[in-house]
């Protein structure tokens, strides 16, 4: 370990230390999402993906997010259930992709989630009738403080596991197949957020981006012996990202079919870009051009000029990119031949068995 990682890990370990000495619980079961890397591993495919398998099984889901790079730090309501309340830049374009797509299931920003856990019971258990935008799942019309509290309420963490100040009932840990630590090294020198030990902690774990039409069984068996030296109990399950459709700025939805015959140039700001353009092959997209920013970049208008001039460049006659980037284009002014890919976390159903299993 090199002096900076030493620094760091230093750092790390007072918070950890402290977290967990005031660690608070809530009063409902609580399922982490999380990786011990930075970003690129599909924490919020998964984290939608939970909460609608939640809605089935006639759990009541209410997430809590910190709401990376929003600017609103007391606790708010990005969703009550009903599409987004609040914009990327004072939510965070995570927390709002998850509010455009889940329906019925109250979003909660606050870097603290046991507040924010709080701040949703007080709030929804203080609503004698249902209100104007207020989530049909955690509140009916005949909602009542005693229906509330007896219901399944369940509090979904995303990016949860180094959230340790907070109690969970279980751990989940995504790990990225195509990429799993990087170097290995720690913060800032490596896109370790914990050292690898700290998979010990996980009661689930995830290999996220296995793609079942790929020979990966060598990777994958090295990584499964990697994982194993440092958590010998937890369930390992497999997913994949699955291309579902196609959505422009305005929400209006196409098939994977309405790619066929055009011509595509991509770009992407995520924490793993590479396996986009994957997925947007996978797709069957005609990609002529790609170009690569850092995760949960902040386009600019020069940006988007250089993205459509690139395209014009090679002649492609459309342009795509992730539904998380397109939540930060919206204050700019997006071209008309613009789509989103949307993606979708697809896992055995023993994986919702083992994660509902309180």
């Amino acid at each position: 370990m090199t002096l900076i990682e030493s620094i760091y890990y230093i750092g790390y370990s007072i918070k950890k230390h402290y977290a967990l000495k005031n660690q608070k619980r809530l009063p409902y079961k609580v399922i982490s999402i999380g990786n011990i890397t930075v970003g690129g591993t599909g924490k919020t495919p998964a984290t939608i993906a939970i909460a609608e398998e939640a809605k089935r099984r006639r759990f009541i889901p209410n997430i809590l997010t910190r709401g990376y790079k929003g600017k609103i730090s007391r606790p708010c309501f990005v969703s009550r259930g009903d599409g987004p309340l609040l914009s990327e830049e004072e939510a965070g374009d995570e927390p709002i992709l998850m509010a455009e797509r889940l329906k019925g299931v109250p979003i909660v920003k606050c870097a603290d989630r046991y507040k924010g856990g709080v701040f949703v019971l007080q709030n929804l258990e203080d609503s004698g009738t249902r209100r104007p935008g207020e989530s049909e799942i955690a509140l009916s019309t005949d909602s009542s403080v005693h229906r509330f509290t007896h219901s399944p309420i369940v509090f979904i963490l995303d990016d949860g596991f180094q959230h340790q100040s907070l109690f969970r009932n279980k751990d989940i840990l995504l790990i990225d197949g195509t990429k799993p630590f990087g170097n290995r090294k720690l913060l800032p020198l490596g896109p370790l957020r914990e050292p690898l030990s700290a998979m010990s902690r996980a009661d689930i774990i995830v290999i996220t981006k296995i793609d079942k039409a790929r020979n990966q069984r060598s990777a994958v068996n090295n990584l499964i012996e990697e994982i194993r030296k440092y958590n010998t109990k937890a369930p390992i399950f497999f997913s994949e990202h699955i291309p579902s459709e196609f959505i422009t700025p305005q929400g209006e939805t196409l098939p994977l079919e309405w790619a066929k015959g055009k011509r595509f140039f991509g770009f992407a700001g995520v924490g793993n870009p590479e396996s986009f353009k994957r997925t947007l092959l996978s797709a069957g997209v005609d990609l002529k051009g790609f170009k690569s920013y850092r995760d949960h970049y902040k386009y600019s208008l020069r940006d988007i000029q250089k993205i459509i001039k690139d395209s014009v460049k090679g002649d492609d006659n459309w342009i795509v990119t992730t539904e998380k980037d397109i939540m930060r284009l919206r204050q700019l002014n997006i071209p008309a031949n613009l789509v989103a890919l949307l993606i979708e976390f697809a896992v055995d159903e023993e994986f919702y068995n083992e994660v509902f299993n309180f």
